[in-house]
């Protein structure tokens, strides 16, 4: 039995120091410059640029294989970030990708919900929870209004509402006075 545990231990060290070896010298260095465009972009991952995700359109604009007018999400400001950023001249929108227009976020019907759980393999974000045959509901918070859950509903459960539109309906007012301990008994 001590044999045993002796040859697991000398097993762990040698594979945790080859696995220390691996990480240090095949250390994968990302473009800082991608890093830099992908924090300037919405994050919506909506695909609306031609591309699955913001990091993909972010590799695409430094590699100068997309421009930098093709995130509808993230309108004329993102434009003139990554302008700047970049040293380039603004430009308008691309049409071709769709309109800027403000944030929004999806809001499930649960009453009409069947929980078919087509929504949630939709998102790319993971802001849909919910179980098999069980309403589903979205966590506004996560939700990047991309509306790529909309498609797949069978039974057109899922509506677009304005982000500002979700927040007013969520907040809650507060008491003037703050309650006090011995109000409570």
């Amino acid at each position: 039995m001590l044999t045993a545990i002796i040859a697991l231990t000398v097993l762990a060290i040698a594979f945790g120091l080859l696995l220390g070896f691996a990480a240090v010298r095949y250390k994968v260095k990302s473009n800082p410059v991608v890093d830099q465009i992908d924090a300037l972009l919405p994050q919506t991952q909506c695909g609306q640029c031609t591309y699955p995700g913001c990091r993909p359109y972010a590799e695409a604009i430094a590699k100068d294989e997309a421009d930098i007018n093709q995130c509808p999400p993230g309108g004329e400001a993102t434009i003139i970030a990554l302008a700047d950023l970049l040293g380039r001249d603004p430009k308008p929108l691309n049409e071709e990708h769709g309109e800027h227009a403000e944030k929004t976020v999806v809001y499930i019907d649960e009453n009409v919900c069947i929980g078919c759980t087509l929504c949630i393999q939709a998102c790319p974000v993971d802001a849909i929870l919910g179980a098999a045959k069980q309403m589903h509901t979205v966590i506004t918070s996560e939700c990047t209004g991309c509306d790529l859950c909309i498609p797949p509903c069978p039974v057109d459960c899922i509506h677009i509402i304005l982000a500002a539109e979700e927040a007013e309906k969520i907040s809650v007012e507060l008491p003037q006075t703050p309650l006090l301990l011995n109000e409570m008994k």
